[in-house]
């Protein structure tokens, strides 16, 4: 079956000598593994410059029932970024976003809402002005109302502690280790409301910032299996000093 659909490029890994599984989020087909022979010319159908992190396509695939790795047959970028590629601070950002979308999505069936947000948000990241300190934030606290654990932030009384388990802010400090202390759910409460365009107006120090996602990661390692500690996390705590 052929399928034209938008994706996102999440993951690469070289196979051989010119083949590459490409790792994508589809927004007809989900998650998506492709097998794609790369080119010896620069006129070959797919470029190197079009599996980059984050990249987003217009793809035909031949989708076959049973088959791990599809065949890609036709690929085109959509909107090629004008900045994220030249902005070490966007492209680091952007790095962690695919390693983490790589990982929060496994096993992903269609779900074009969640496609459409993690589109427009990259969309976002590529036009913006500084400051964007918070984007990674924001976005992956959002992202949970797409995959079915976001938090309920309408429960938040001053002072409450936030399970990462239960993922519920409770009056109580839990007597398991993984939750949020009262400060720290206080951001998390007020990260949940923001949108892109006033995050800016929320300030936090860089050790504040850093212990957030650290806190966020954990929460989705609580609630998606195999979601393991995230590598390029370490270079996004080196940003923003």
């Amino acid at each position: 079956m052929i399928v034209k659909t938008k994706a996102i490029v999440l993951h690469t890994l070289k196979y051989g000598e010119r083949k590459v599984i490409v790792e994508l989020l589809c927004r007809e087909t989900g998650r998506t593994a492709c097998i794609v022979v790369m080119p010896k010319t620069q006129k070959g159908r797919v470029q190197k410059q079009a599996l980059q992190p984050l990249t987003l396509l217009d793809v035909e695939l031949d989708i076959r029932p049973n088959v791990q790795l599809q065949n890609l047959r036709d690929v085109r970028m959509s909107l090629p970024f004008s900045s994220i590629p030249f902005s070490a601070e966007k492209l680091s950002i952007a790095l962690f976003i695919s390693e983490f979308l790589y990982n929060a999505t496994r096993g992903e069936q269609r779900n074009e809402l969640l496609f459409d947000y993690v589109e427009n948000s990259i969309t976002w990241l590529d036009g913006c002005e500084p400051p964007f300190a918070n984007f990674h934030l924001v976005f992956m606290m959002r992202m949970a109302r797409f995959i079915g654990f976001y938090p309920n932030v309408e429960d938040y009384m001053e002072g409450d502690f936030f399970d990462l388990r239960d993922a519920m802010f409770v009056s109580d400090a839990p007597r398991h280790s993984d939750y949020l202390s009262a400060p720290d759910a206080q951001r998390l409460s007020q990260l949940v409301r923001m949108g892109y365009n006033t995050m800016h107006l929320f300030r936090m120090s860089h050790s504040d910032r850093v212990r957030i996602a650290e806190g966020i990661v954990r929460y989705y390692r609580l609630h998606v299996a195999g979601f393991p500690e995230l590598r390029s996390l370490a270079v996004l705590k080196e940003l923003w000093r």
